[in-house]
This record gives C-alpha cells, structure tokens and sequence, in this order.
C-alpha cells in the first residue's frame, strides 16, 4: 500500500535563508526518498520578447510565475505520479528545451518566495513553513547570489531591489507569513527549529 506524501512548503523573502533550510531538512532526512521543486523553475518564458524589454519585467510579481502548472504537478506528485519541471535560465529569462524529471516521493519540499501567498499552493501544502530573516541580511544575501550565480551587476541587483523586489515584498510576501505553520528565525542557522521540522516529516511517514 503506497504511503501517503506529504509536501512541504518552505516560504520567505529573498535572501532570507530558504535553501539553507531546505538543505538541513535534506541532511537530516537522508537517506528517506524526498524531492525538492523551487517555484523558480516556473518562471514565465520571455524568449518572445528582446532582451532589453525582459530584464525590465516585474519577476517578483505573482503574474511573473505560472503557478497553475506548477499546482497541476504537484496534485500529480501527491497522486504518485513523476512529472517534468521546467529548467529556467536566469541570465537570459527564457526557459531551456529540457526539463527536469521530478519523481513522487513521500516527502516532496517546495520552496519560493511567494508559495504562501497563493490560495491553490497553500491548499496543496501539509506543512507550511515561513523563514524569517532581518531585510539587510537578505538583500545581502541576494546582491551575492545574483552577481554570482546570474551574472549580475551592482546596479542593477539594487535597482531591482529598490523598484519591484522591496515594494513586492510588502504587497505579498511578507503578508503571507500569516498563514504558515511554522516561522523560522534566522533560518538554516535555527538547529532546534530544523531539527523539530525533520522530526515532525520522519513521524508522518515512520
């Protein structure tokens, strides 16, 4: 008889420490079958439009992302069924030719930012987890992935910052914590926290 899945969401503001969490829930979970999909990957493909326009886009709005597909996978997964998520490339906006295969495990983790704030992901998540961390920290934390990790410059991770990724932060993510399960301060640096979190996942499915 197959065991029943839980999914879990791990929500919070940009920078705020969600992957770490995620990270420490996967170390401690191990070697149970878990999978990780990042409301990210479902960034709306911009390749129709020139570069100049898609860099301008709001990415930190709900409309940004198509949510709809990623609910349409996740009552998949929860159903047993293996789906394909979409790879997306951050530096050019566009999403690739390939997909990655996600298959339905007893613990499945979904991250972003904005998944607390959407009615059909709350109604799908069985554990509701809000990380929160101080905004310098995470506007930091931001400015270093993004010029690491997306190639980009100084000026424009602070103008983004300053025109849609605080204002967006105010209008719908902050807000959502109200609806989570669990805060986490300080994130991945919340042992005790972490430690509770893996231990309620390995009672579900114990």
């Amino acid at each position: 008889m197959m065991k029943e899945r839980v999914l879990l969401g791990v929500a919070g503001g940009s920078g705020s420490g969600k992957t770490t969490v995620v990270q420490e829930v996967l170390h401690r979970l191990h070697p149970m079958a878990v999978s990780v999909i990042h409301h990210d990957s479902y960034y709306a493909d911009l390749s129709h439009l020139p570069f100049e326009e898609r860099v301008h886009r709001n990415f930190d709005h709900p409309d940004a992302l198509e949510t709809t597909l990623l609910a349409q996978h996740l009552t998949e997964l929860k159903a047993g069924a293996a789906v394909e998520v979409p790879i997306y490339d951050f530096s050019t906006h566009t999403r690739t030719h390939e997909t990655r295969r996600v298959e339905s495990t007893e613990v499945i983790i979904l991250d972003g930012i904005l998944i607390l704030a959407d009615p059909r992901l709350r109604s799908l998540l069985d554990i509701k987890v809000y990380v929160d961390t101080a905004p310098d920290i995470r506007f930091i934390r931001r400015l270093r992935r993004d010029q690491r990790e997306r190639g980009r410059s100084l000026d424009s991770v602070v103008e983004q910052y300053l025109t849609t990724v605080r204002p967006m932060h105010l209008a719908f993510v902050e807000g959502s914590r109200a609806f989570a399960d669990i805060i986490i301060p300080e994130g991945g640096r919340n042992r005790v926290a972490i430690d509770l979190l893996a231990s309620r996942l390995q009672l579900t499915q114990g």
